[in-house]
């Protein structure tokens, strides 16, 4: 099977302006590089996007993104450029409305509280019902995920361990009807996502040393962050989450 990879065609792009999968001129669009995934998988691109046909959650979902991208935009008069006008939020605010939600959830990051009782009263301006859950509700001991002391942030002191399967379950039986990520950590956010009934996206992504803007990484890989580059990125060996295996009981 191919290794397909779409990154790559940034340098086409840089150079043409457009890449094969957008041009309205097939007949002139640029040849499909050898690592491109339609080379070998057009069945399953097809049978993919017909998903998005019928009366499904799946097709409305879809369909109501694709409106929201075209909202998200407003033409420049006299030109034909457009600029974009629309935040995350505000995105995040239309797609809802036009899914006919009336109740979104919030999985959020203790770290990110305040965030997230400011996003909660835009929702409720905007006519939604918002609930939200911390990550560590319920004040479960780190400990009792079978890590080390020495994993802790601070060893030594009670640390509260991320519970993003009861932020899931939690909002599940509050019957939300989309739930947003507000800043969970890497891991913990696909436990909120896999165990969660309503559609989930994500308005922050946690990022504690760029401010939660993770991108900037890769703007800045040609000085701080080459060395991403360059070298692998050392993880202590020792710090591995095992579970520890339980002790038997005498008797």
């Amino acid at each position: 099977m191919t290794k397909f990879s779409c990154g790559i065609c940034s340098a086409v792009w840089q150079k043409q302006g457009k890449t094969n999968c957008w041009s309205a001129d097939r007949a002139q669009a640029p040849v499909k590089p050898g690592y491109c995934p339609s080379r070998e998988h057009m069945p399953l691109i097809d049978d993919s996007f017909h998903e998005y046909r019928g009366s499904s959650e799946d097709a409305k979902i879809a369909r109501v993104a694709t409106v929201v991208e075209g909202l998200c935009y407003q033409p420049t008069p006299g030109s034909d450029t457009i600029n974009a006008r629309w935040t995350r939020v505000e995105d995040t605010i239309a797609f809802a409305k036009l899914m006919g939600y009336q109740k979104i959830g919030i999985a959020t990051c203790i770290g990110l509280l305040d965030e997230t009782n400011r996003l909660a009263r835009i929702l409720e301006t905007q006519g939604f019902e918002a609930l939200s859950v911390c990550c560590k509700t319920g004040s479960k001991d780190k400990l009792e995920l079978g890590i080390a002391e020495t994993d802790k942030v601070r060893p030594g002191t009670f640390e509260p361990a991320c519970n993003p399967i009861a932020q899931a379950r939690l909002l599940n039986s509050a019957g939300t009807d989309m739930n947003i990520i507000v800043g969970l950590c890497v891991g913990h956010d696909m436990l909120f996502s896999k165990h969660s009934i309503a559609p989930v996206t994500t308005l922050v992504v946690k990022d504690r040393v760029t401010g939660h803007n993770p991108v900037s990484v890769l703007y800045g890989q040609n000085f701080y962050y080459k060395r991403l580059q360059s070298k692998p990125l050392e993880v202590p060996s020792g710090r591995k989450a095992t579970k520890k295996k339980a002790k038997k009981k005498k008797g």
